[in-house]
């Protein structure tokens, strides 16, 4: 009986032990990829869960109590009309300039509300693969041709990915259709019109509190950056007269954490995080001990981030181990890497999406990647795999969505992404060698 009952166990026991056993302390390899896992760790730490992923959360908190499911399934269902699905779908990078898990809270939202699988994909694809700022700098770094290259593969990416889904999983798709349908209408509190501004002033808040430098001293896109935290704030004020306005929250409570936020502004003009920080603080605040509309906000806000936080953080860690930081080392040489890169063959095309695949890409960085890369010998087939699989995909991206749609699913939305990433890659170094 005990074997038949406890083997699997043991064997876990059994297994750690050797490895805690054999743990290989002191070789400068492992001590070195511990660090850079840990550095890695602290900076998505800084850089993205306050500023990225927290408002992420309250935003996908806002679909699953705000938005009707009626309204979901009328644009995004499995029924929906497919040319307005897709293309709102395909096309939400553009607004968005996210990472491959800051799109994690948003897609769980709409998916989670009945969206068809195969928009609710391409709009996990698109989000943080069809990112303006990222293409305009591809192509200004790598050249015009990369940066159509990868405009155009994103785009047709992001639909071909969600229509394969649908098509892989057609008749669990008619049977959400056909439950779906069978529910009640509900009731719409408010007017559309409302709803889209509140959300606009959220999405505004995410979009320029991220709003990365460019290396260039003039232009548009400096001119933004150099005026994205007032603009930030002007959203934010933009949000809590919202609130105010058609949510019931009083008015005095809502100049109180303002005038808070505007302070350490003032007083720390350098740290602008801080008063991000308190403006997140003040909000949990007030909705937090409500039992009304704003009190689900924030409950289904914080069950996204008690579900998704912890499986980014252990990712990010993971992937620091194997793969280092932008320009670091960790346990698999970055030369490895290089040299299975060169070249436009079938094996180097699927190394690049493979390994971009489960490599962590903020928002941007991707670019100075390759171009290190490239100037080691990356052909451009392989530099355009990555950057079709890389931004899209990470292995903390993974575990999350293994937790939303399963793990079938998400074997399948990675090999689709994979397989295309090496097709398209092929395809390019064919035309421009």
């Amino acid at each position: 009986m005990f074997w038949k009952s406890e083997w699997k166990a043991l064997l876990t026991i059994i297994a750690v032990f050797l490895a805690c056993f054999y743990l290989p302390v002191g070789q400068p390899r492992f001590d070195n990829a511990v660090v850079e896992a840990l550095e890695l760790v602290k900076w998505y730490a800084r850089e993205h869960v306050l500023l990225c992923l927290v408002p992420a959360f309250f935003i996908a908190g806002a679909i699953a109590v705000f938005v009707s499911q009626a309204s979901v399934m009328k644009y995004l269902g499995p029924k929906a009309n497919k040319a307005v699905a897709y293309a709102v779908a395909s096309t939400s990078g553009t607004i968005l300039a996210v990472c491959s898990c800051t799109i994690l809270p948003l897609f769980a939202g709409i998916y989670r509300m009945g969206a068809g699988l195969g928009p609710a994909t391409a709009f996990l694809y698109s989000g943080p693969a069809i990112n303006v700022l990222a293409i305009v700098l591809t192509a200004r770094v790598l050249g015009p041709q990369m940066g159509a290259a990868r405009a155009i593969g994103a785009i047709a990416f992001s639909v071909v990915i969600g229509l394969a889904m649908h098509f892989i999983y057609r008749n669990e798709e008619k049977q959400k259709a056909l439950l779906m349908a069978a529910m009640p209408e509900a009731e719409v509190p408010r007017p559309l019109w409302q709803t889209a501004t509140y959300f606009a002033t959220m999405v505004g808040v995410l979009v320029f509190a991220n709003w990365g430098a460019t290396e260039q001293p003039q232009g548009l896109w400096h001119a933004i950056h150099a005026a994205k935290w007032p603009i930030t704030a002007l959203f934010a004020a933009g949000f809590g007269a919202c609130l105010v306005a058609w949510f019931g929250l009083a008015l005095w409570k809502v100049l109180a954490v303002a005038g808070v936020c505007a302070a350490l502004g003032l007083a720390l003009p350098h740290e602008p995080s801080v008063a991000f920080v308190a403006g997140v603080a003040g909000l949990t605040l007030l909705t937090s001990t409500r039992q009304d509309e704003l009190g689900q906000w924030f409950g289904s806000s914080w069950g996204f981030a008690r579900q998704i936080l912890p499986l980014l953080l252990f990712g990010v860690l993971v992937a620091g181990l194997l793969l280092g930081r932008p320009g670091g080392e960790g346990l698999l040489p970055s030369q490895w890497v290089a040299q299975a890169v060169g070249g436009n063959s079938l094996a180097a095309n699927f190394f690049a999406a493979f390994a971009g695949a489960f490599m962590y890409f903020a928002t941007l960085t991707e670019v100075p990647i390759l171009q290190g890369l490239m100037g080691n010998g990356m052909g451009n087939g392989p530099a355009l795999a990555l950057l079709l699989a890389g931004p899209a995909l990470s292995l903390p991206n993974m575990l999350v969505i293994r937790s939303v749609m399963g793990t079938q699913k998400t074997v399948v939305f990675v090999a689709l992404v994979v397989v295309m990433a090496t097709a398209s890659g092929m395809f390019y170094g064919t035309l421009f060698p």
